[in-house]
């Protein structure tokens, strides 16, 4: 056994380090880099956060990337997001997994399509966004919007938190 566990747990582990980094860089596809020294420190955080997938440290990679993709854009949208958004769920998904369990034991497949399926649908959101922004860019903003937004996000986020809860209690 190595220090990354079983081979799926180091894949996972692996999973978790390689979609922290793409989310970064895909700014890079548009000619926008980051700075060497915040490459340094989201990789150091994303090591941190696949060797410690419950830990902290993965909220602040992944912070710290949507803060860089923040900086380097104004405006957009840009389709290099779709593939940031994909690269942070499945590091995400790839923590939640290998945080089931210790390093020397193999992830349970059912688990692992599980979760599979959960990311799948949840990403459907990131091309559903993309589109109603593509469509409205460059239209002037309708009065309201950000309330509308946040009062979506928020009967949305009661909603999960509802249907969670009675799953939870089936069991």
């Amino acid at each position: 056994m190595s220090r990354m566990g079983t081979p799926a747990q180091a894949a996972l582990r692996i999973t978790i380090l390689a979609g922290v980094m793409v989310a970064l860089l895909a700014t890079g596809l548009r000619g926008v880099w980051p700075a060497w020294w915040l490459v340094v420190l989201v990789a150091g955080l994303a090591v941190a956060f696949a060797l410690l997938p419950e830990a902290a440290m993965g909220t602040a990679a992944t912070g710290l990337v949507l803060a860089w993709w923040g900086f380097a854009f104004r405006g957009g949208p840009y389709p290099e997001a779709l593939l940031a958004a994909a690269g942070l769920l499945t590091a995400h998904l790839a923590a939640v997994v290998a945080g089931y369990g210790p390093r020397d034991l193999p992830p349970d497949p059912a688990t692992v399509r599980l979760w599979a399926v959960r990311g799948a649908v949840v990403f459907l959101a990131a091309p559903a966004v993309y589109l109603v922004a593509t469509l409205l860019e460059g239209q002037p903003e309708p009065g309201g919007i950000w309330i509308a937004g946040l009062a979506a996000a928020l009967v949305t986020t009661v909603a999960a938190g509802l249907v969670l809860a009675g799953s939870s209690q089936e069991q």
